[in-house]
């Protein structure tokens, strides 16, 4: 079984690998998450056996053709198709219905999640065709704003930007995030505000779905006990604050350009209708549809879900392994060192387990050396299963050398 997260924790990852490391995904039937009778109540009582490559609309508990989803589509002004990101298979289905609905109408436009406001140059000069591929991953510092490899979303930007379709920023800059997460909203200073709208956090079936994935989580017994409320606060303020960013950006979007909007997100962020989907409608009142693509297990005909899980259903067969490997290493620069610095000690990808350290310099990655983490994070994206790299380290004035080899780890390494 491939080394993934579920659907909904590669979502709330980045908040809460500050606390814990994540458990490995359990398959549909295990996944509380999956299966709780909240959101729309004609369907919150019922399941849907979701097959393999296999589309469904919630509306008749059938399966739908893809051509059919699509027309039923043409009432709605957002579109919101959600991802696990390093599914690729999810992401073709991404591609395939922004192809469709831009060959049905052309007035398209696309919002992402993985880029903050402050790139929304960037993005504008891209889809206006003046940036080569390279120019872009460098410029907007793919690799800093997002952990994922740029080929999973490779198809979806060149045909944006070969057909001119405007594409939407939708987050927030990640430290405003933090100090929601950390401090609450009424911490930032005005200029931060005017980003991030005050979020609503009383929504009880949200509240209980992001409850549900976080206690889902293997919590170290330190982290368990009094404090665990208030670090669940913490986690649903920012996811909180991240969905009701945004929608508000989803909206100024679709009201600037007067076309309808493709979303892509995690779809932790849109899961039941109750995240920035529903966010978005309280706000605009426009109609939108959500389609949540479904992890099936190898082996095994269906995966059972709720009903209520979206607008349409697809089911995507689980994988051996990711289509390109994860690195599992983050970098930090420090102010009068050239080098840079393990931010901190793997707990995924091929680096798990392996003899690299937090507070480990690096020298040279295969013989060149890097002070720029996009640059570095790049490179090593490059690289493809069954590869090599080789590092250069100091460690407490010791240099070692360390050989990464692009393997998923076993399933031993994984549970340490």
């Amino acid at each position: 079984m491939r080394d993934r997260r579920s659907v909904m924790w590669i979502v709330l990852l980045p908040v809460f690998l500050v606390f814990a490391r994540i458990a490995p995904a359990q398959d549909a039937a295990g996944d509380k998450s999956l299966r709780l009778k909240i959101g729309d109540p004609r369907y919150k009582d019922k399941v849907l056996e979701v097959a393999s490559d296999e589309l469904y609309s919630v509306e008749t508990g059938k399966p739908i053709p893809f051509a059919k989803m699509i027309q039923e589509m043409k009432g709605s002004r957002i579109i919101h198709v959600g991802e696990t990101h390093n599914s690729l298979p999810m992401h073709d289905l991404q591609f395939k219905i922004i192809q469709a609905l831009y060959d049905l109408d052309r007035a398209l436009a696309i919002g992402l999640e993985m880029f903050p406001v402050t790139s929304q140059d960037i993005l504008t000069k891209w889809s206006l065709g003046f940036m080569s591929e390279d120019e872009f991953v460098r410029e907007a510092q793919w690799y800093v704003n997002w952990n994922f490899n740029f080929a999973y979303y490779r198809k979806i930007f060149l045909f944006a930007k070969e057909n001119r379709i405007p594409v939407y920023a939708l987050n927030a800059p990640k430290d405003i995030i933090t100090k929601i997460r950390m401090q609450g909203w009424d911490a930032l200073r005005d200029e931060e505000k005017a980003l991030v709208p005050k979020p609503d956090l009383t929504h009880p079936d949200h509240r209980r779905l992001i409850r549900t994935i976080f206690e889902s989580a293997d919590l170290p017994p330190q982290m368990k006990g009094a404090g665990l409320d208030m670090m669940f606060d913490g986690l649903y303020r920012a996811q909180s604050a991240w969905d009701h960013v945004m929608a508000a950006n989803v909206l100024e979007g679709v009201r600037k350009e007067r076309k309808k909007m493709v979303v892509l997100a995690g779809s932790g962020h849109l899961i039941y209708n109750l995240g920035l989907n529903l966010r978005a409608y309280q706000q605009s009142q426009m109609p939108f549809k959500t389609v949540i693509s479904v992890f099936v297990e190898k082996g095994k005909p269906s995966a059972q879900v709720a009903r209520s899980l979206g607008d349409y259903l697809f089911g995507v067969p689980e994988e051996a392994r990711p289509a390109f490997p994860s690195v599992g290493l983050s970098f930090k620069k420090f102010k009068g060192i050239d080098n840079l610095v393990i931010d901190a000690k793997p707990i995924d990808g091929v680096a798990l387990g392996r003899d690299l350290e937090k507070g480990d310099i690096v020298l040279s990655v295969d013989g060149k050396a890097y002070s720029d983490i996009n640059e570095l994070r790049t490179y090593l994206a490059r690289f493809k299963w069954d590869e090599e790299v080789k590092f250069r380290l100091l460690r407490a004035a010791l240099e070692r050398e360390v050989v990464l080899k692009f393997q998923q780890p076993p399933p031993a390494e994984l549970k340490k």
